[in-house]
């Protein structure tokens, strides 16, 4: 349950947060990381100062830090992926396509992609897709899925192949129509293919 007061301003929950990022319970590290998420979704620089009184502190609160900023990190806010070393500089995306423009609702989207590496050193690279359903009043809703986080060799190339299901669930209805699905790299969004959703 949301505490409005709390939502406005998280001040007051903070020193129990510090107290406890570095409890035995693994189950109490995973609230303070959830707390945080919540809290970034409102006061993000609260979440981004912490992150980088915390980091470096010992394994465990830098589990923490990441669960917690994975909203802002989803969101490519700019301060995040600085303190996490990622931009898209010489990081190129190509051969985007999809397998089949048109999906039935409870089937699955399939696409492909390649990423490369194009500078002289080895860099961090997180890939995620984006899916902008379509809602009932006509306009799209983003969603970000992760598909990876990893170091990428000088000059390394690697060819992505996923699939986005389209399966009836009670957290989500499906409306037919236009849709979109875009690869983001580093945050940021690089191309966009349309494709129909049909019953």
């Amino acid at each position: 349950m949301g505490i409005p007061y709390l939502k406005k301003d998280p001040t007051s929950i903070l020193p129990i947060l510090e107290n406890l990022k570095q409890d035995d319970s693994e189950y109490v590290r995973r609230s303070v990381a959830n707390s945080l998420n919540d809290i970034a979704k409102d006061h993000p620089q609260v979440v981004i100062d912490i992150a980088k009184n915390w980091t470096g502190i010992s394994a465990d609160t830098d589990a923490i830090i990441k669960h917690g900023s994975r909203t802002l990190l989803k969101q490519g806010h700019t301060a995040i992926l600085k303190h996490y070393g990622l931009d898209d500089d010489g990081i190129l995306l190509s051969n985007f396509k999809l397998v089949v423009p048109t999906v039935k609702i409870g089937d699955r989207l399939h696409f492909s992609f390649t990423v490369k590496n194009q500078n002289p050193r080895e860099r961090k690279v997180r890939l995620e897709y984006a899916v902008y359903y379509k809602k009932q009043n006509g306009q799209n809703n983003k969603k970000v899925y992760k598909i990876s986080e990893r170091q990428y060799l000088a000059g390394s190339e690697i060819n992505v192949n996923r699939a986005q299901k389209f399966v009836l669930i009670t957290t989500r209805k499906f409306h037919p129509g236009d849709h979109q699905l875009a690869i983001i790299i580093n945050g940021s969004e690089k191309e966009k293919l349309n494709f129909e959703l049909i019953p």
